[in-house]
């Protein structure tokens, strides 16, 4: 089809151009012309909808929407999720719960049978696409964000490192001396992305979009730092086979690219075999969703320019064809230029920001809620709740060693003139960030399992990372309502588009 060609799609038809006569254009079958339109939209309702209903599922659809749009709607979520599984646990309903998290499922094709526990496809399976996603966020942040400008990432890069360093020695410092205890040292060095800037959410005004910026860049390197850990410490016993497979899957991938392949549902197939791979090899299974969003492409195929022009000669053609066929127009034609305009919708963005904008709202309300319930129960008496090295690691590692390492990373890079703070951005900024880095949740649970087999460590690591948690969110509102004045300062970037271009005091 010609719409596929964006060259020959995007040159002028030829034709004078005429603005759409509104007038001119036809009602929908079933609908008359003075249908009730829709107030969120202005456009005719569907045919056979009843205008009647549409508000009232308007009424009902528009709180939830709200609710979503607000950047501490996915920690609130999160947190909601940690206290039901906190309730199941320590309730009757534990054990039945926990049998259904064994059950067994999968898929039987002739001989061949693929069954893992139910929980194996919620911490292996599901959370793949959230790693795909974290693949994604790095990507484009090399391609254009912090982590293109080597002089910008400096800072962050010096905070995230600091970040994790400083609590894993912590951490070994306390509860390093037992063999059972040593393997957590991964546990306090992750950020929970959602919970962090849902407290700075909180602060309102008080936090400079520059402290946000570093932030996310500080929290995306955070999560390199954890996927490397993963693949490298907590992985099983490597078998070559699983490698072979997976570097079939991804150069299936990378022929696709090549070839010019641009729609995502090409490439579940070979992303699938990957990750299988990767399950095989004895690296952890959501390794394969970083790498594959680390391959996915970061430069739009046809970006703004590309979609005016498209988009401008499809509503030509179809005003031309509704003035000479007198507003009968055969649905082949229709369809042609629909598809022309969807080509130019889908590649005006890079796939690495198409498909985050995409998968972010499931991920953060669906996958790590899912996560959450599955993963965070812990029965609050018993050994949990008694006081251990192990989770005196986690809680120091997460409360005290996260701050000291930002702040100390951050004075080291700045002093030897590595790298400069943001304008607007001074110690008393860092200090707040550093604090709200120190709330681990979705990682820390997810690095704990891996650490702990079933059993009383795993679930004092849980109980200390939720601890932890509490603690760093209280402790990051306070002092950022302290310390944070009340008014961004004077000469500060006004927004994150600026801060991202800021790095000058």
């Amino acid at each position: 089809m010609a719409g596929d060609d964006p060259e020959l799609a995007a040159e002028p038809s030829g034709s004078p151009k005429a603005p759409l006569d509104s007038d001119r254009s036809p009602a929908a079958p079933g609908a008359s012309p003075t249908a009730p339109l829709d107030s969120e939209r202005t456009m005719p309702a569907p045919p056979g909808a009843s205008p009647v209903a549409r508000r009232w599922a308007r009424r009902l659809v528009t709180p939830i929407e709200s609710f979503l749009q607000v950047e501490a709607s996915s920690g609130i979520v999160l947190l909601a999720m940690a206290a039901v599984a906190i309730a199941i646990a320590s309730s009757a309903w534990s054990e039945p719960f926990h049998h259904l998290l064994e059950l067994p499922v999968g898929l039987r094709v002739g001989e061949t049978t693929v069954e893992r526990p139910l929980h194996f496809w919620i911490n292996d399976g599901l959370m793949t696409i959230f790693f795909f996603v974290v693949g994604l966020e790095i990507r484009r942040e090399i391609h254009e964000g912090e982590l293109a400008n080597v002089r910008r990432a400096a800072l962050p890069l010096a905070a995230a490192l600091g970040g994790m360093a400083a609590p894993a020695l912590l951490y070994l410092a306390i509860a390093g001396g037992s063999p059972e205890d040593r393997p957590g040292w991964g546990v306090p060095m992750a950020t929970d992305i959602a919970f962090a800037v849902g407290v700075l959410a909180v602060l309102g005004k008080r936090v400079p979009p520059a402290l946000r910026v570093l932030l996310l860049a500080l929290a995306i390197i955070d999560d390199i730092g954890s996927i490397v850990v993963i693949a490298t410490f907590y992985s099983g016993a490597l078998d070559p086979s699983g490698f072979v497979v997976a570097a079939g899957g991804l150069a299936v991938i990378l022929v696709l690219q090549r070839v010019g392949v641009r729609r995502a549902s090409v490439y579940l197939l070979p992303g699938v075999v990957v990750w299988l791979g990767v399950c095989r090899s004895g690296v952890h299974p959501t390794i394969a969703g970083v790498v594959v969003g680390l391959l996915t492409p970061a430069k739009p195929w046809l970006g703004a320019t590309g979609l005016v022009a498209l988009t401008r000669r499809s509503l030509e053609e179809v005003e031309h064809a509704l003035a000479d066929e007198r507003g009968a127009v055969a649905p082949e034609r229709v369809a042609a230029e629909t598809e022309r305009i969807d080509l130019a919708s889908r590649e005006a963005l890079a796939p690495t920001v198409r498909l985050q904008r995409i998968l972010h709202p499931w991920v953060a309300f669906v996958i790590m809620p899912i996560f959450a319930l599955t993963n965070a129960g812990v029965t609050v008496n018993g050994s949990a709740a008694a006081p251990s090295l192990l989770g005196a690691g986690i809680v120091v590692g997460l409360v005290v060693g996260k701050p000291i390492g930002v702040l100390t990373a951050c004075f080291a890079v700045v002093r030897l003139r590595i790298a400069t703070l943001p304008r607007g951005i001074g110690w008393r900024e860092l200090t707040v960030l550093g604090l709200v880095a120190g709330i681990g949740f979705t990682m820390a649970l997810f690095v704990a399992a891996l650490a702990f087999p079933r059993g009383d460590k795993l679930e004092q690591a849980k109980t200390a990372i939720l601890a932890a948690s509490v603690i760093a969110m209280i402790v990051g509102l306070t002092v950022g309502r302290v310390l944070l004045p009340p008014q961004i300062a004077r000469g500060a970037a006004t927004s994150s588009s600026e801060a991202e271009t800021s790095d000058e005091v």
